[in-house]
């Protein structure tokens, strides 16, 4: 594994570990790099309960990661009406929904391609 590897590693477990500790539902760290086309090496799935929670996670995961590995995400989409909130660093994609949306979307049916990494090791 490369050091861009690791960090991209790094940084999906810290984002899942952040919202598991913020009550964040169902968080889960989908590792793609070996999925055909996929969009980033990670995503980082997680549920809220209502938009204030929703947005809550994304503030503590911006929050910390810039802390922690001072990087800021590339984009945020979805924040203003936070049903979907989405994270983009490049190689790690953080998705924040509320329970509805995340049934509907079903990303993690969606990319199920990909490996479930394990966020406490």
């Amino acid at each position: 594994m490369t050091n861009k590897e690791k960090e991209s590693l790094v940084l999906a477990k810290l984002a899942a570990q952040i919202m598991d500790e913020k009550k964040a539902e169902d968080v889960r760290v989908l590792d793609l790099r070996k999925v055909h086309g996929a969009p980033a090496e990670y995503f980082v799935i997680a549920t809220g309960n209502v938009p204030s929670h929703v947005s809550a996670l994304s503030d503590a995961v911006y929050e910390t990661v810039k802390k922690v590995m001072g990087m800021a995400p590339h984009k945020i989409e979805g924040y203003n009406n936070a049903e979907w909130i989405l994270m983009d660093y490049f190689d790690v994609v953080v998705h924040i929904f509320q329970k509805d949306k995340r049934t509907f979307f079903r990303l993690d049916e969606l990319w199920s391609d990909g490996e479930e990494v394990s966020v406490r090791s």
